[in-house]
């Protein structure tokens, strides 16, 4: 089974997410923490991929009505929760997603989101049929 488990940072977050723009890095001791955690995943064999995101300051919002896309640059007034960084992982079971979610450094005020990814077989054959692509599947093995 696959997972994504989403890093919602508190320093992302309110009016300190939309300060934190040009020069943001995290702090070196956090970064640190979090790189034994994820050689942690990578020995057990579940570390699929991982990243970190900039801030929604830096990024783009892009919403569709009418089949046509329209772009808002960040910092987004609205949002509430915005995602730091992605673990993607391969394990057993939802209990040990959530096993390896608990272990991670995560400070105070941050939340991490367990979401499981659709494999193929979850869907009716009609819509794997329709989501079959060579080329697709050839870029992302």
């Amino acid at each position: 089974m696959r997972f994504m488990m989403l890093m919602i940072p508190a320093a992302y977050q309110g009016a300190n997410g939309a300060q934190l723009a040009e020069g943001f890095a995290p702090d070196a001791e956090m970064v640190a923490k979090m790189m034994k955690f994820n050689e942690d995943l990578a020995s057990a064999g579940a570390l699929i991929s991982l990243d970190g995101l900039q801030p929604a300051s830096k990024g783009a919002r892009i919403t569709f009505g009418c089949g046509v896309g329209t772009v808002l640059d960040g910092p987004f007034p609205e949002t509430k929760e915005v995602i730091g960084g992605y673990w993607m992982i391969r394990v057993a079971s939802k209990q040990e997603a959530l096993d390896w979610a608990v272990r991670c450094p995560a400070q105070d005020g941050d939340v991490i989101e367990l979401r499981q990814v659709f494999d193929m077989e979850d869907f009716p054959a009609d819509v794997q049929a329709a989501a079959d692509s060579d080329i697709v599947r050839s870029q992302i093995s």
